[in-house]
């Protein structure tokens, strides 16, 4: 008989710590979402408290354990998602939130981070993007923007920058979504999606640092006036529709997705494309994680969430199929097979 009892409340998730990020940071605000998405997972998913674990590398992000009341570790530099990975194969049971920054899971971590892409590992990713280094006073990331004049890019930078939504896909991604730190409830949203998601799901979250790299995301995201005009909340089987007035949407001609007005031009509603986040060929959500301001809206929202075996699924199986075939079924026997001696 199950007596356990789902019903939680962010302060039973939320640890005693002091929280120390500066004041105005955007990890503040991550911090909510996820408080208020855990008891909304639990309740969903019937997970009791202590599935709940958080594992993260280096960065301002990584301090995210001490101050949620769940299992936790905190790693070493890019390689959280090597831990996340071990802690879900080792204890399938858990649900694994991996909290890490652009610098921590795209320079140091990124080889760790396509590959658990690949393997589709049952791991829920949170990628705080604040396109800098913050922790180690202002560096330029994998994520700054070309030309951005940073502590060691003097001049700009001249390298062009990752967007992780495209390295995700391109890695063969099953599950995407992106947020902004200050919407609370769309970031809470994209996480009880990303929970639900069987497989490795990637939540990045446009984060703002006020102390290196304040309102990077300003052009779009700061400004509440006219965030609606500059993005796009994308939900699965709705129109996509955007702007104060919801007269704005997006239309494919041929290979492109093109920004229509609707009413204008002879453009219907019935033009405008439908979301669907589930379709497994990844042309329409690449061009979506690809849009950026001022030519098109931002895509936020759950931009992919298509099913597909996961890593954990595969190991299970490998090893029931191989228990049930193989001769040796202990180490005693493993020891005690060909050839022994006894040694006096």
């Amino acid at each position: 008989m199950n007596n356990h009892n789902y019903a939680y409340t962010p302060a039973d998730f939320k640890s005693d710590q002091e929280v120390k990020w500066c004041p105005g940071c955007g990890n503040h605000a991550i911090l909510n979402s996820v408080l208020k998405a855990f008891p909304e997972v639990a309740a969903e998913l019937k997970y009791t408290h202590e599935r709940f674990t958080i594992v993260s590398g280096i960065g301002c992000s990584s301090r995210f354990p001490y101050y949620a009341k769940t299992f936790g570790f905190h790693g070493i530099h890019g390689r959280a998602t090597a831990i996340a990975t071990g802690v879900k194969v080792a204890n399938p049971k858990l649900t694994v939130w991996q909290v890490t920054g652009d610098g921590d899971a795209l320079a140091i971590g990124g080889n760790h981070l396509i590959h658990a892409v690949r393997r589709n590992i049952d791991i829920n990713i949170l990628l705080f993007n604040n396109e800098i280094y913050g922790l180690t006073k202002g560096q330029y990331s994998p994520t700054s923007k070309l030309g951005k004049v940073t502590k060691t890019s003097p001049f700009g930078t001249v390298e062009h920058p990752f967007n992780p939504g495209e390295l995700v896909l391109g890695a063969r991604g099953t599950f995407f979504a992106r947020s902004v730190d200050m919407e609370l409830e769309l970031s809470k949203a994209c996480m009880v999606a990303a929970a639900k998601h069987d497989g490795t799901s990637v939540v990045e979250i446009l984060q703002n640092c006020v102390i290196f790299n304040d309102k990077t995301f300003g052009d779009f995201a700061l400004n509440r006036e006219t965030r609606e005009e500059h993005t796009i909340v994308l939900r699965h089987g709705e129109k996509m529709v955007f702007g104060k007035n919801r007269d704005k949407g997006l239309v494919q001609i041929g290979m492109k997705l093109m920004v229509a007005r609707i009413g204008e031009g002879g453009v219907t509603i019935d033009d405008i494309l439908t979301h669907n986040a589930h379709e497994p060929n990844p042309g329409v959500h690449m061009m979506l994680v690809n849009m950026s301001y001022p030519n098109y809206p931002v895509a936020l929202g759950v931009i992919r969430d298509v099913p597909d075996k996961t890593y954990d699924d595969n190991v299970r199986d490998q090893v029931e199929e191989v228990r049930k075939q193989a001769p040796i079924a202990s180490v005693d026997e493993l020891l005690r097979s060909g050839d022994t001696w006894e040694v006096k």
